[in-house]
Order: C-alpha cells, then structure tokens, then sequence
C-alpha cells in the first residue's frame, strides 16, 4: 500500500478530525487514526467510541488499496515540522511497518490492523428520520447555544444542546438550569417533527469545522445516533438519551418591566464592577428608576464596592434585581446586536434578554438568566 500527499494538506486534515481524540481513551487503537485507501482516494478517520469523524482526501500515485491505524499524536507532531511539502507513505500492510519518506530523509513507524479500529454505528432504519440544513443555521444554532449547555452527571439531558425540528421552524435550545438559551430559524425546516439532544463535544467540533462549508448539511438520526455528512467530512456521534425538560414552561410570559440599553457599555460596566462582587457569589445588582440604570456591587469581606450608572430606556415601575455577573456577561457577549432588551417581572423571576434588532429577518433569538436573592 503506497501513497503521495501534501504535508500541509494532511496536517490540517488530521488537526481538523484529531480533537475527537480522547487523553484517557479506554481502548489503547483509539490512540490511532484509521487511514483507508481506496483507488487515489484517503478516508481518515478519528474516534473516542462516543464521536467519530471522517474526512476524505485525494491523493497521488496510490497503489493496493487497504486500511491500517496510524499513532496519531507521533503522526500530527511530526507534521507540524514540515514544511509544504509532497510525503510519500509505504506501508507493509503484512507487517505494519511504515515508511514516510519526505525530500531529505524518512521516518519509520509501526501501525496497527485497520479491522482492529471500531466499526461505525448503522442507523435503524425503522427508527431514522432525515433532513438537510443549511450549515450557516447549523453554525449559528450551535454557536449562540453551546455557551449555556451545562456539566451535570446528574443530568445528562442538559449538557448537550436540544434541537427541536418541525415543519415550521427548528428550535436550537440550552441551558445548565440558570441560564437558558433558544435560538430558532423559521427558514429552516423539517418534514416532520422530530427532536434529539446533540452532546457538547461533537456539538463544538461541528463549530470548528462548519464555517469553511458551503454546501448544505445532510442529518440523519435515529434514538441512538446522528450523522453529519459534510463536503470534506462525517461526523458519527452517540446522542443523549433521554427527555429534555419542557423548557417553554420556565420562559415567563407577561414581563411589564421592559429596559432597552446600550449592549456594549451596559457588557463592559459589568467587567468593571463584577471585580468588586463578592468571590463566591458574583453578585452584582441593578437598580432601574426612571430611565437609569445602576450596576453596583460589593464584597464586604475585604471592604471594597463600586456602582455606576447609564442611561437607558426603561418602561416599568422602580425595581432592583440581582444576577450572577459571571452568566450575565457571557450572555451579552453572545447577543450580537448594539443594544439589547432586558424584559423583567419582579426580582424574584427570571429575566429576558432579547436583541433590539435581529441580525437575520428568519432568526429568533431569547437568552433568560435566574435571578440571585439580595440580601437584606
């Protein structure tokens, strides 16, 4: 079995597909990665059991088609040294011994059998549903959600993003219980309804490699897993199992308290004064009269406190509310218009945060944050 690559071409293949790679992987051939050749085309493939990704790869003057598992990390780093470059591989597909021979030297490697590498799950095709998605929603879908996705062995539902899919829109829910995240694309569709909850792992390399696609994205899913069919690669993963909460039942509906602010300067008084919070709380509070708004916060421990104010627009009777600055923050990082609509009930209920103006007529997005109890 013998090949021609590019060094550069294959080292942003394998860097694309090798953070599926696990450090503790439980099986010692996971530490590999699975090329497969076909005619002049490579498949290489990555897996932790849980997530598997593919990318293809066209290569040059092949003979003997055949499949072996290659040390990943020797491999990659070794890559990283090349220059651009064209790498001939020779492998003894008898002995699985391999010779990368570069244009002043080679290096020798020893690989494992192909048929030892684990086999991709089948889809049951009984149970399989199947949509095609344009990969900018995809992208935005997961970009504007994975933030909120929760670490909770308790509750395995909620560490990974809901997709909800329906004949009118798709829905692309969050949320780790104090943050809640659904971002919705009414341009966007499915046959029918249908939803599964996309695990935070697969759910952040399809970030990484989505935004260099631009054909549409084939999905297909059954109760266990979901396929990813790319241009360039497949991603295979092991959906969460289990029902996602009926997180319609938290967002409340009637809000009089509506304030409209500046995102940017309401986002950086937030960095300045949560250094005053206190550590363990990160407690910061927001009075709201008339049509100003002040941020304070203070750690009486070490006896220190800050408090701004801006203007704003605010509808509503006087009110002060206490958020975690920490969440706050990250969800006016991750809303992208220039001023924002903060809705409220009363300090004890959670509050909406909406963009004043939608970057896309199709989009929907509604961020809601947990209030924290002020102390007397």
């Amino acid at each position: 079995m013998k090949f021609v690559i590019s060094s550069s071409e294959l080292l942003s293949h394998l860097l694309a597909i090798g953070r599926v790679i696990s450090s503790k992987n439980t099986l010692p051939i996971l530490d590999n990665f699975l090329f497969r050749l076909e005619g002049n085309d490579l498949e290489i493939t990555a897996s932790d059991l849980e997530t598997t990704l593919t990318t293809k790869l066209s290569v040059e003057n092949a003979n003997e088609s055949g499949s072996i598992a290659l040390p990943a990390r020797i491999l990659s780093d070794t890559l990283k040294e090349f220059a651009e470059q064209p790498l001939t591989f020779d492998i003894n597909v008898d002995t699985m011994a391999v010779v990368i021979i570069s244009e002043n030297g080679q290096f020798n490697i020893v690989g494992q059998k192909g048929l030892d590498y684990p086999q991709i799950p089948a889809l049951k095709e009984e149970k399989k549903a199947s949509l095609q998605m344009n990969p900018e929603v995809l992208l935005q879908g997961i970009a504007k959600t994975l933030f909120a996705t929760a670490d909770d062995e308790l509750r395995p539902v909620m560490n990974g993003i809901f997709m909800e899919l329906s004949p009118d829109n798709i829905n692309f829910v969050a949320s780790d219980a104090h943050k809640l995240v659904r971002y919705g694309r009414s341009d966007a569709k499915a046959e029918q309804e249908a939803s599964f909850i996309l695990p935070k792992k697969p759910a952040s390399l399809l970030k990484s490699i989505l935004p260099k696609e631009e054909n549409q994205v084939n999905i297909e899913f059954d109760d266990k897993n979901a396929f990813f069919t790319l241009s360039d690669f497949k991603l295979v993963c092991r959906l969460v199992e289990g029902n996602y909460p009926s997180y319609n039942s938290v967002i409340p509906k009637d809000n009089p308290h509506k304030l409209t602010i500046d995102r940017i300067e309401l986002y950086n008084s937030l960095k300045r004064i949560s250094v005053f919070s206190n550590q363990a709380s990160n407690l910061v509070k927001l009075q709201l009269t008339g049509n100003q708004i002040t941020i304070s916060a203070q750690d009486i421990d070490f006896s220190i406190s800050a408090h701004e104010r801006l203007n704003c627009q605010y509808e509503g009777e006087d009110m002060e509310i206490g958020f975690k600055s920490v969440f706050l923050i990250e969800i006016l990082a991750n809303l992208s218009s220039q001023e924002v609509v903060i809705e409220l009930s009363d300090p004890s209920r959670a509050g909406i945060m909406l963009p004043l103006e939608k970057e896309n007529e199709d989009e929907d997005v509604l961020m809601l944050l947990m209030p924290m109890m002020i102390g007397p």
